[in-house]
């Protein structure tokens, strides 16, 4: 689980998959186990509160992102209001949103080279090309890798890359856009 403070009433989290496991969930518990859901959350916030040093009371905003291949991260707001009649009583309210695109991190452009080669032979040519902060990032939109196993693409892509938890949106702000919704087609063709 790695922290993020983003400001005086706001911090990040985000888990992998594997930090899920080690919790003793899976990706389909988050939509349908909500006692284990709530004791995730409850230790989550207490994590949180202990390693940044923010005293959590009153009303929590959490937001859940779930990413399809990466985990999830939640972004909690702390509201306000701290008076309650209650002293350790803390109350969230959640929104869980899943996010089915599929965005990874090259540290070369080789790389990601190599992989539109690959996803080229399975007959993909969508896709979205992007850098920022030194890095190279592909962009995988629901309807790229429709029709196709996504355990199997999501595979391919690791062998070249890492999963990311950069946002689509951070992306689109800040990013520098190489190639714009063809780009294993057209890294394909300029570079074979």
């Amino acid at each position: 689980m790695r922290l993020e403070r983003l400001s005086l009433n706001q911090f990040k989290i985000f888990l992998t998959f594997d930090d899920l496991i080690e919790r003793g969930l899976t990706k389909d518990d988050l939509w349908h186990d909500l006692p284990r859901v709530h004791a995730l959350f409850h230790d989550m916030m207490y994590e949180a509160s202990d390693e940044l040093g923010i005293e959590l009371e009153g009303m929590l905003l959490v937001q859940v992102h779930l990413l399809q291949a990466q985990g999830m991260f939640v972004i909690v707001t702390q509201s306000g209001n701290h008076h309650l009649e209650y002293d350790d009583y803390v109350e969230m309210k959640v929104t869980l949103d899943e996010s089915r695109e599929l965005i990874f991190y090259f540290q070369d452009f080789e790389h990601i080279i190599q992989v539109c080669s690959h996803l080229n032979e399975i007959g993909m040519n969508g896709g979205t090309v992007y850098h920022m902060d030194g890095r190279y990032y592909m962009r995988l939109h629901d309807y790229d890798v429709q029709g196709y196993n996504r355990e199997h693409i999501i595979a391919i892509l690791s062998e070249f890359s890492n999963p990311s938890i950069v946002t689509s949106y951070r992306l689109d702000e800040y990013g520098k856009k190489i190639f714009n919704n063809e780009a294993i087609e057209e890294v394909n063709r300029l570079f074979k």
